[in-house]
């Protein structure tokens, strides 16, 4: 068990996913992973939407904890510098093939309901908050 760290990013009535296609599955996650030893929830969301996204955030609240294999946060976060989808992270090294694919994108808030969104209890409570 590990414990991790998301942000949801909405720009534009559009939010940041990460569509993930995986051994014949497609589904959208929030940019996010496992918080490191030392780390805080928000330092862990920090590091993991550079990594992941390329931008640089300004962690606000948590919208959302979940247990699933410990606990995951989800934060609330606004883009302060860097350009949305140039992410360097180990998620898009060759080396990483055998994880299935990761592409940034924006979706408009208002599919969410639409698309497999997981978890779906933090894709529900986006939606009761922006819509």
């Amino acid at each position: 068990m590990r414990n991790r760290s998301s942000v949801v990013i909405i720009e534009n009535n559009n939010i940041g996913l990460i569509k993930r296609v995986r051994a014949g599955s497609v589904y959208y996650v929030f940019p996010g992973g496992g918080i490191e030893n030392g780390e805080t929830p928000e330092d862990g969301a920090r590091r993991e939407a550079f990594e992941e996204l390329g931008v640089v955030v300004k962690v606000n609240k948590c919208i959302s904890e979940i247990e699933f294999n410990g606990t995951q946060y989800f934060f609330l976060a606004e883009i302060i510098s860097g350009t949305f989808g140039t992410g360097q992270g180990e998620e898009y090294t060759v080396e990483n093939n055998d994880r299935g694919m990761y592409l940034p994108l924006w979706v408009d808030i208002k599919n969410l309901s639409s698309i497999d969104v997981r978890p779906k209890e933090v894709a529900n409570k986006v939606l009761d908050l922006f819509i």
